[in-house]
């Protein structure tokens, strides 16, 4: 009979031990369910207001622009004469016809036309067939409708090369009337 009373509560002993250390597990729950497709509420688009730069007109451009800025972009182009001439050529006609276009767009401006030479003649020479080059090409201008006052001339001779150089192809660049504009 001990030995029963032994055994039975060494297995007492040992069922109340196995229950006290069970680990209780914790029950996981099930993960949710994927998310369908579903439509996204619509965000409103919020555009960032546009800062417009005032529209300036090419006349208020011109206006902004110093006169040195001008004629380095050059607005009006250069006429080419023949050796020992002053009269306009034939390819000059659509130059100075564009010059006058150019010029009637922008009414206040005032130029300078420069008239040059090669370097071959007398110094003397050349400043009165550079004035008479610059005379002719003003001449032109004001046929086409450009008023004299607003046209300016001046020779420089051959001292103003546009080529520095001493063959036909130099002297023929230095040949010319260039157009400066000196007030706008």
């Amino acid at each position: 009979m001990k030995k029963l009373l032994i055994f039975s509560l060494s297995v007492i002993l040992i069922l109340s031990l196995s229950t006290a250390c069970k680990k209780k597990v914790k029950e996981v729950p099930p993960p949710p369910p994927a998310p369908q497709a579903q439509e996204q509420p619509k965000a409103e688009k919020v555009e960032q207001p546009v800062v417009k730069e005032p529209v300036l007109s090419e006349e208020e451009i011109f206006q902004k622009k110093t006169l040195e800025q001008i004629n380095q972009e050059k607005p009006l182009a250069m006429i080419f004469f023949d050796y020992d001439r002053y009269e306009i050529r034939n390819d000059a006609g659509p130059v100075l016809e564009a010059n006058a276009q150019w010029l009637k767009s922008y009414p206040t401006v005032k130029i300078l036309v420069e008239g040059h030479c090669d370097e071959r003649g007398t110094e003397e020479y050349n400043l009165a067939l550079g004035e008479k080059r610059a005379r002719s090409a003003m001449n032109y201008l004001v046929s086409l409708g450009i008023s004299p006052e607003r046209v300016r001339i001046i020779s420089y001779g051959k001292s103003q090369p546009l080529d520095p150089g001493h063959d036909e192809n130099a002297w023929a660049k230095n040949r010319r009337a260039q157009f400066l504009i000196i007030e706008k």
